[in-house]
């Protein structure tokens, strides 16, 4: 009513839960189909195209490609990873402080299709580019987002919540597996940019399975805006992006005109924001008046184990860069009738997460008190991501010539038992560590390991070659197998360091 004085009324947890339909979907409530199909698909869309975006940039324009050259392609592809991961921050405080994750889930969706449509006509490295913002943009405003509306859709005693997440997550690994079988062939054998229109399919048929379930299935599960702005608020954020955004491009309109804006200036650069934004993290959270003793002990504790995950992503996100590589130049793939794709290897990942993930969830809950600690399974991921990299050596060391495939597979389920280890582990140990003033940011300061990982690796990622890939692996894999041991050793101090959290 006009000039009414009222104030809104808060939606409080339990109306979001009331206003979902409860059960439908495997016995959980129904909105859990809308995010596991708008999931599915938004994976299928990122890893189809992450599967051929390599070798669409370094395949020569004769084969459909940009000929650009193989080790400034992965690092491309590594600096793509790092800002995707670290978009992610940002999406979330858009969520709650401006857009809400419905809205924020929709507009992302919305961006990274556009991204797909633009890869998806010739245009060269502008197009490139153009993309990879769009798609950087959307994937930060998603990714975040669609998690955390699963978990508002149940109450906070709801049991169901875990099999909920693990029912979600095996549509995130399913559109993981079939993309690179389906998008991969077709851009490889067809045409590339027809394969990256696939992704928008991918992402569109997503964004359809949102707009018309979402009213019926998610009530209000994502619409609310947890800490709005306030006017004066607003304004002053404003003013700062458009203070921020005028600043930025003077500063790549004035390195471009005196030569500096190039792939390496560019990749030193975000590999240092890798790792200053994380330690920046951890250090305003131990200065802050906020946080109690105990909870400055616990983020000491968790120091080695955020340095042993950007170790341990470092070598599993090379899956899609060096071994990517590896499949194309260094694997046989024709075997008799059937003609391998290498982007087909991508899909081998996800597949062993689906076939191992019950396995390993059996063997924990089966050796109950007696199963590893935190920084044991951590220890753990990196022998096996170690493992990994001096699986693939072995090849070139037992005779010249195009190795088996079954090696690179055999890499990937090596690395892969290592992600089962420490990764699932990783963002409860996150939450559990964090202080209690920050424990909303918790989810970003997890997703910043692999954004590290991801710009370090492309400084590293240079150095690999067919003629020195013996040092490469044995280095990196070296390296790993040395924090596990060191990492083991620590661990008792470590668990005495986290005050009582197992």
């Amino acid at each position: 009513m006009k000039g009414s004085t009222e104030q809104p009324v808060k939606i409080t947890r339990q109306d979001i839960v009331d206003s979902v339909p409860q059960t439908g979907f495997f016995g959980h409530p129904k909105g859990l189909l809308t995010l596991f199909f708008t999931e599915f698909w938004e994976r299928f869309s990122y890893y189809g195209m992450r599967a051929i975006l390599g070798y669409y940039m370094y395949y020569q324009v004769s084969s459909g490609g940009l000929g650009i050259p193989q080790n400034t392609a992965l690092a491309i592809v590594s600096l793509y990873g790092a800002l995707v991961y670290m978009s992610s921050i940002v999406g979330g405080w858009l969520a709650d402080r401006v857009l809400g994750k419905s809205r924020s889930l929709f507009y992302g969706g919305v961006l990274i299709m556009l991204g797909h449509i633009v890869l998806a006509f010739p245009g060269g490295m502008g197009t490139l580019f153009a993309s990879m913002a769009l798609i950087v943009l959307g994937t930060g405003l998603l990714k975040p987002n669609v998690s955390s509306v699963v978990g508002e859709m149940y109450a906070e005693k709801d049991n169901r919540r875990d099999s909920g997440f693990s029912i979600f997550y095996m549509g995130i690994n399913l559109g993981a597996f079939i993309s690179p079988l389906i998008v991969g062939t077709v851009g490889q054998k067809v045409n590339f940019h027809l394969g990256f229109a696939l992704a928008a399919v991918g992402m569109l048929a997503g964004l359809l399975v949102f707009l018309f379930t979402r009213k019926k299935f998610l009530g209000l599960a994502g619409t609310t805006v947890p800490n709005p702005l306030t006017g004066e608020e607003r304004r002053r954020v404003f003013i700062r992006l458009g203070i921020g955004a005028a600043l930025l491009i003077a500063l790549l309109i004035l390195t471009k005109s005196i030569g500096w804006l190039t792939i390496n200036s560019v990749s030193i650069t975000i590999s240092i924001l890798g790792i200053l934004i994380p330690t920046a993290y951890f250090v305003v959270m131990y200065r802050s008046s906020k946080t109690n003793d105990d909870e400055r002990s616990r983020l000491l504790a968790y120091i080695p184990l955020f340095i042993a995950a950007v170790m341990f992503w470092s070598i599993q996100e090379q899956g899609s860069t060096i071994l990517a590589a590896y499949a194309d130049k260094r694997t046989q793939l024709d075997l008799g009738w059937l003609k391998i794709e290498p982007s087909w290897f991508q899909s081998a990942n996800p597949l062993f997460i689906i076939l191992m993930a019950p396995v390993f969830a059996w063997v924990w809950t089966k050796m109950g008190d007696r199963q590893p600690s935190v920084p044991v399974k951590f220890s753990l991921g990196l022998v096996f991501a170690g493992l990994s990299f001096l699986v693939i050596l072995l090849p070139g060391q037992l005779g010249g010539g195009l190795v088996n495939p079954l090696w690179l597979v055999l890499s990937y389920f090596v690395v892969v038992l290592g992600e089962l280890c420490l990764s699932p582990v990783g963002l409860s140990t996150t939450t559990k560590l964090a202080p209690a003033a920050f424990s909303a940011q918790s989810m970003s300061l997890w997703f910043l390991a692999p954004a590290a990982a991801q710009a370090i690796n492309a400084l590293i990622v240079r150095w690999y070659s067919e003629q020195n890939e013996t040092l490469y692996f044995g280095i990196i894999g070296g390296i790993s197998l040395g924090l596990a041991i060191l990492l083991f050793l620590l661990s008792p101090i470590i668990r005495r360091a986290m005050r009582g959290i197992n």
